[in-house]
């Protein structure tokens, strides 16, 4: 699997159970990922990190310190582009919102299939946000209940720039963006830079909070 306009994915994997761990570079390996780096604990993972900058790190929570939760916001403050996909045996609700309130774009419980953790990957680094089916629900559904009141100032965003966010709130991939649009996976792409740079965000999941605490994906499409 290749990243757009560069080589193979460079992909890290980080989890303490070394079965699992050698059963998941196996099936990236064999996909055709690079897997640039291995770990067994939060130090290793961030030592490991900054010596090869992978861009996904697939990684456990569950880890001697520091654990998954940490090493996510340690990971993005060093390389706020990497992208960070959880592979966890829970799929309990303080785990997952701790994951994405530190910035991870993915969530998947270890009952996934091979092929559902190797099309994660490729869309994590994409740039699009993946769950377990039923967690995306939980997450929008908690952001919800915790977002402040909406502020009255809200920079100017072209129609089709809303038209794409509200898309991307209502959790569609680029690539179903593009279909539904008729339009490139590229120009949607540069819609939402756009939109992250307007609102002065960092990343699709910031932007989705934005858009939930707006409404917009509760607009009909």
């Amino acid at each position: 699997m290749t990243s757009e306009g560069s080589g193979p994915l460079r992909v890290m994997v980080v989890d303490d159970h070394p079965m699992w761990r050698d059963a998941v570079e196996r099936d990236l390996i064999a996909a055709g990922f690079d897997v640039v780096a291995v770990a067994a604990t939060g130090d290793e993972a961030l030592v490991r990190f900054n010596a090869t900058r992978p861009q996904v790190v697939v990684l456990d929570l569950q880890i001697p310190g520091p654990n998954g939760v940490e090493v996510t916001a340690s990971v993005l403050r060093t390389d706020p582009s990497a992208r960070v996909l959880i592979l966890s045996a829970s799929g309990e609700q303080d785990d997952v919102l701790a994951a994405v309130k530190a910035g991870a774009t993915g969530y998947l419980v270890k009952s996934a299939s091979r092929s559902e953790l190797l099309e994660a990957v490729q869309r994590v680094a994409a740039g699009d946000t993946v769950f377990t089916p039923g967690l995306a629900g939980l997450v929008l559904g908690e952001y919800r209940r915790l977002l402040d009141a909406p502020t009255d100032s809200t920079p100017q965003l072209t129609e089709r720039e809303t038209e794409v966010l509200r898309l991307v709130a209502k959790g569609l991939s680029y690539k179903q963006i593009a279909d539904r649009l008729v339009l490139s996976h590229r120009t949607i792409q540069n819609h939402v830079q756009n939109t992250l740079r307007k609102l002065q965000l960092h990343n699709r999941v910031q932007l989705t909070r934005w858009a939930i605490e707006r409404g917009l994906d509760d607009e009909e499409l």
